[in-house]
């Protein structure tokens, strides 16, 4: 077992004003040669954005983008027509394929909007751009891991074009369990959202993450009460 300690302190950091963010892989004006993307995970921004501002109508092609709203409400409009708020306990997933064109924006003018924006490179190139998100009840399932995002429309929750699964867990303290990886060469992202871990023998804290790679199950534990935890298991290896 291998693992790489990503440190919150450590991330890229910018407060534009309108968008307070930080990057765990190089992005935008934020580069650092050893933290380019964890196999086919290639982005992992943690976005603060303030009432009635967000990211105009940009483009996007060939990237599988997951978003997930920790708090606050996120106003999605895409050239595929779609238009939702996607609000905490959701998820919305993107394969932006050949190509889409698409705005996000805090969905309320005087409170703040925090989500992950995480983007998986595909498994696929050129494929046709699709949409879709899901609420879960994480906390009807404290406890126990919800998983998310899978590579298949068969599997519990969303999917997407790559061999990955993202997974949710919502936790009292002292609580041990385990993740299994589906491929033996894939490897887990796991980050803190919220309280304290001990992920593969590394106690982790808020938004502090490890990569585990060369394992096939992998021992976690939650340390605090109220602890929420998000685990992404990607492909090392990108075609």
């Amino acid at each position: 077992m291998k693992t790489e300690i990503f440190m919150a302190a450590t991330r890229g950091h910018k407060n534009h004003g309108w968008l307070d963010t930080h990057h765990s892989f190089s992005f935008a004006n934020y580069y650092d040669p050893n933290r380019m993307h964890f196999g086919a995970l290639r982005v992992v921004n943690d976005d603060i954005v303030i009432g009635g501002e967000g990211f105009g109508t940009h483009p996007h092609d060939n990237m599988e983008i997951v978003s997930i709203p920790l708090y606050g409400a996120l106003q999605h409009r895409d050239s595929m027509g779609n238009g939702s708020v996607i609000r905490a306990g959701e998820v919305q997933v993107m394969s932006a394929g050949t190509g889409i064109t698409h705005s996000e924006f805090n969905a309320h003018p005087d409170e703040a909007v925090n989500f992950f924006q995480i983007w998986v490179f595909p498994n696929e190139k050129n494929v046709k751009p699709r949409y879709d998100q899901q609420k879960f009840d994480f906390e009807a399932n404290k406890n126990c891991l919800t998983q998310i995002v899978s590579p298949s429309p068969d599997n519990d929750g969303l999917w997407i074009h790559q061999d990955t699964w993202f997974s949710i867990g919502y936790y009292d303290k002292g609580i041990d369990f385990e993740y299994k990886l589906h491929q033996a060469d894939n490897g887990l992202f796991a980050m803190v959202i919220e309280g304290e871990f001990t992920v593969a023998g590394e106690l982790l804290k808020r938004r502090d993450a490890v990569g585990v790679t060369e394992a096939e199950i992998i021992s976690i534990r939650s340390e605090s009460a109220n602890a929420r935890i998000l685990l992404i298991e990607v492909p090392m290896f990108v075609h």
